[in-house]
């Protein structure tokens, strides 16, 4: 099994040594270098960026720059799509985002985890989760989604959450870990 298909499945994998993992990263940066540094003007020559480095776009989205991830080919975002500066997407695993997603600025999605045992952490060894974003989510400034969560549609998350578990339909979350605070519905 490839390190690759050993991240897909969440098992521990050579996140930082495996020759085809590193070169992934960097096509990636490369890409994400000539976007972040594009005139404003540049609407389309950026939006083929984007489309070259993601899985899956919707026809309409908006990546304010900088944006970065670590391989892009994992993440899938629906239409109506608008992030602002400085997300990060750590997407060792699949990201996958619905339609009319608003994410504000410094959001950080993660996929990645390390391992608590010592030698497996300094081997350079990472496991990946999923995380799964569904239809009008509004992700507030400042938020961290951790690996594995699945965040249902019509949530919005307060600023500067930290979201550990998943989260249902039809809520407003906050906090540090994130909580129910209101339904929507």
């Amino acid at each position: 099994m490839t390190e690759k298909e050993k991240a897909a499945k969440g098992l521990l994998y050579d996140a930082n040594y495996n020759d085809e993992i590193i070169a992934d990263r960097q096509r990636a940066k490369e890409i994400l270098f000539e976007y972040n540094l594009l005139h404003p003007n540049k609407y389309e020559e950026k939006r083929e960026l984007l489309k070259r480095l993601l899985g899956k776009t919707g026809n309409e989205f908006i990546f304010t720059p900088p944006f970065h991830c670590d391989y892009g080919y994992n993440i899938e975002i629906g239409e109506n799509f608008y992030a602002n500066m400085n997300l990060v997407i750590l997407d060792g695993a699949k990201v996958t985002i619905g339609d009319n997603a608003f994410i504000a600025p410094n959001v950080g999605i993660y996929t990645a985890g390390h391992p608590l045992d010592e030698e497996q952490r300094n081997q350079g060894l990472e496991y990946a989760y999923p995380v799964t974003i569904g239809n009008s989510v509004w992700i507030g400034a400042g938020v961290n989604i951790l690996p594995g969560v699945t965040i249902g549609n019509n949530v919005v998350i307060g600023a500067g959450s930290v979201v550990t578990k998943d989260v249902p339909d039809n809520c407003m979350v906050a906090g540090n870990p994130a909580t129910i605070k209101k339904r929507l519905k």
